[in-house]
């Protein structure tokens, strides 16, 4: 063991190894140690069962579960995660016995003779018959744990009735009548369970790479939001008087500590599960080694410990579907209206939404019922529609040359005659169709449409074709749109040139739009006393979607408010 160059102080340095601590676990008591020195040391009080603290000797039975201690992410500050290394036990460096002077590393090592080769010495184990019988296996280290500390016998047995490696000599008193096999044959078959524990470790590797990955981009979706949130309340802002100036201020401020206490809270959730990846990653390259190990008795000694299948470490995280920057811009407008009283009154209302709404939701993983505040379901009554509801305007840019706005960018008529707009390349020129300036993505959103003549609704992402008269560019034909056809002869769902009709679906002239980006869903309801489905998508976003229109005749969008009194 190499000597530190400096002494270490007494909470950095195992007892055992005197060493800087590797993969620090802490046993009941309250000491610390290398996981892998304090696992080697219980190892040879196995055949009693009762288990000591080597430095105040307390006892444990049963034989403490190790694990690794690790920093909690809601107090300790974000470190460097360290780099993946192998289990210790799996590479402890050994000399050759033979060597005279300096020790050269050993190559091999012989389970006959227990003892270690260098690439000189291990040469008459392959050129003389005297070894023929031997077998040597790579270096793994741990000769000493091969020896019966009874009989100072090899290991060459395993005893199925206490579970444990034992010579010939155990056969004949300890272990007389039990249920006795050879290494080899225990190997063989607890390698069947070994595989599997491996194969759930590299599933549940998979599953939470997926979930790191949703996690960042959510991640992203909320600094996005909260940029556009901003945005959006210094415009609202800049229009109003100055006598309301000091409330900009106070709203800048709630989105910028809510930004801050988001990325805060997710750098924890990032860290966690990164390190748990990290750990199963460990695991996996201890199970791949042991599994490659020509070493039967040294297979079977780490067995118990590598089969055990991990415990999950760290709770799903989700973007809670009800947080969203939104209201904060949405209330913004409203103070404009209503002046310095109603202010006061809807500033402190959104303040207290925001402070009780959590960003994250964690899910446990071991099937926990969730907490009953936390609402998944898709609303039912039009209230809960309006929760969601988002202000909306066309987009201009995005006008068909036969299309006119009117009423503030809130209703689009079809005219006779081709209107001379200028050239954009947002522009649809081959079907009569506009989109929404506002982009949707991460949350749930709600909106409302009244139609005369044919039409379609729907949501699609901006980068839909928007020249020539083909699929590409007509909502509902491609891949990146999807569309409600509505006509006096009913409805059909429209997503890449893949129809549905829908003849049992009631007729309305209003359609309402609930999409929940995070869960999955675009679905369209006819807008009556009852909110009733029409049609319903299912698919993964990759990008943000914009409310679109094709107009046979004309559209308008509703002005929605939260307190709107129900059809």
């Amino acid at each position: 063991m190499a000597e530190s160059s400096f002494p270490l102080p007494p909470d950095v340095y195992c007892p055992l190894c005197v060493d800087a601590l590797r993969d620090p676990v802490t046993i009941p008591c309250g000491d610390t140690y290398c996981l892998e020195c304090i696992k080697i040391y219980w190892d040879q009080f196995d055949h009693m069962g009762v288990y000591s603290c080597p430095q105040c000797r307390a006892t444990f039975t049963p034989r403490p579960v190790l694990r690794r201690n690790l920093p909690d992410v809601n107090h300790e500050p974000r470190r460097q995660l360290p780099e993946l290394m192998p289990f210790p036990y799996m590479h402890r460096e050994s000399f050759c016995d033979f060597c005279v002077g300096r020790r050269n590393k050993a190559v091999k090592s012989c389970l006959m003779c227990l003892a270690y080769y260098c690439e000189t010495h291990v040469k008459p184990h392959y050129e003389s018959s005297t070894f023929k019988r031997h077998k040597l296996v790579d270096e793994t280290g741990h000769l000493d744990r091969k020896i019966c500390p009874q009989h100072e016998k090899g290991l060459e047995l395993f005893c199925r009735s206490d579970q444990m490696c034992i010579c010939v000599l155990c056969t004949v008193r300890e272990h007389r009548s039990h249920n006795i096999t050879s290494a080899e044959e225990e190997r063989t078959e607890k390698q069947k369970i070994l595989v599997v524990t491996q194969s759930e470790v590299q599933h549940i590797i998979q599953e939470r790479m997926k979930e790191l990955q949703e996690l960042k981009h959510n991640v992203d979706v909320l600094k996005s939001c909260a940029q556009r949130a901003q945005t959006e309340s210094d415009k609202t802002f800049h229009e109003m008087l100055q006598a309301v100036e000091r409330w900009k201020s106070e709203i800048n401020q709630m989105i910028m500590a809510n930004m801050q206490a988001a990325m805060s809270q997710a750098d924890g959730y990032v860290e966690r599960l990164e390190q748990e990846i990290m750990e199963l990653q460990r695991r996996d390259a201890e199970l791949r080694q042991i599994l490659e190990t020509e070493d039967n008795i040294h297979f079977l000694q780490n067995f118990p410990t590598l089969c055990v299948p991990p415990e999950a470490m760290v709770p799903k995280v989700l973007i809670n579907p009800q947080f969203s920057f939104g209201e904060m811009s949405k209330t913004a407008s409203e103070m404009k209206e209503h002046l310095d009283d109603i202010c006061k009154k809807e500033l402190s209302k959104i303040s207290k939404t925001v402070s009780e709404t959590p960003v994250y939701i964690l899910l446990p993983r071991n099937g926990d019922k969730l907490p009953s505040r936390v609402d998944f379901q898709e609303p039912k009554t039009r209230t809960d529609f309006l929760r969601y509801s988002c202000k909306m305007s066309f987009d201009p840019n995005t006008l068909y040359k036969e299309l006119v706005l009117s009423d503030g960018n809130q209703r689009v008529t079809r005219k006779k005659t081709v209107q001379f707009y200028p050239d954009h390349p947002e522009r649809f020129d081959g079907f009569s169709q506009v989109l929404c300036k506002e982009p949707l993505t991460g949350f749930r959103f709600y909106w409302e449409a009244e139609w005369n003549g044919e039409f379609s609704i729907g949501a699609a992402y901006k980068s839909i074709n928007r020249k020539g008269k083909n699929s590409h560019s007509l909502l509902g034909y491609n891949d990146k749109s999807w569309s409600l056809l509505c006509s006096d002869s009913g409805y059909s769902a429209w997503h890449n040139k893949v129809d549905r009709d829908l003849p049992d679906a009631t007729r309305a002239t209003r359609i309402g739009v609930y999409l929940d980006y995070a869960g999955h869903t675009l679905a369209f309801y006819a807008v009556t006393e009852n909110m009733e489905l029409i049609h319903r998508f299912k698919a993964q976003f990759s990008e943000p979607l914009y409310a679109g229109f094709g107009v046979g005749s004309s559209v308008s969008l509703c002005q929605l408010k939260q307190n709107h009194t129900p059809y």
